[in-house]
């Protein structure tokens, strides 16, 4: 979890890759009137996520109860939105990929083909409960470390093949 430019969909499919784990991004969930908004440089409200939660909450929930390992990136920006994509859940972990606002805008102003807006990236941190409890990441990182260190903090091994 984290702001947009974070690194969650490159960190979580690495990740996913390094143990041989089905990887979903949250942006995937988001309506095309979420996706419409964002592109224009409209910060999403608590109405426009709850939907886009809920559909995400919806496949965690399949995948906790088919026993499916998984790699999840959303950005799960309050507690709240946590909250309800815990669902009381040990079995979901999140992890905070946490950086500064510099290297941030420099992420999204260097991306292409995605739908959201470096305009967005004060309410992003506006909207920010930076969570506790939780593993936090710092992003200057590269991807594969960020990996490993998410590996070693929960003490998981996938079934990718050597």
């Amino acid at each position: 979890m984290g702001v947009s430019g974070s690194g969650k969909t490159t960190v979580g499919q690495q990740l996913a890759d390094d143990l041989g784990w089905k990887y979903y991004d949250g942006d995937d969930f988001h309506s095309l009137k979420n996706i419409a908004k964002m592109s224009v440089g409209t910060p999403l409200n608590d109405d426009d996520r709850s939907i886009w939660l809920s559909h995400i909450k919806q496949h965690i929930g399949k995948l906790v109860e088919n026993h499916e390992n998984a790699v999840f990136s959303c950005s799960a920006l309050k507690q709240q939105y946590r909250r309800q994509l815990q669902n009381d859940s040990q079995a979901i972990k999140f992890v905070y990929l946490k950086g500064p606002r510099a290297l941030i805008k420099k992420r999204l102003e260097s991306r292409a083909g995605h739908f959201m807006s470096v305009d967005l990236i004060t309410s992003q941190f506006e909207a920010l409960e930076e969570p506790e409890n939780v593993l936090v990441v710092n992003i200057k990182q590269s991807p594969k470390k960020i990996s490993t260190v998410i590996q070693k903090n929960f003490g998981i091994t996938g079934n990718k093949q050597k």
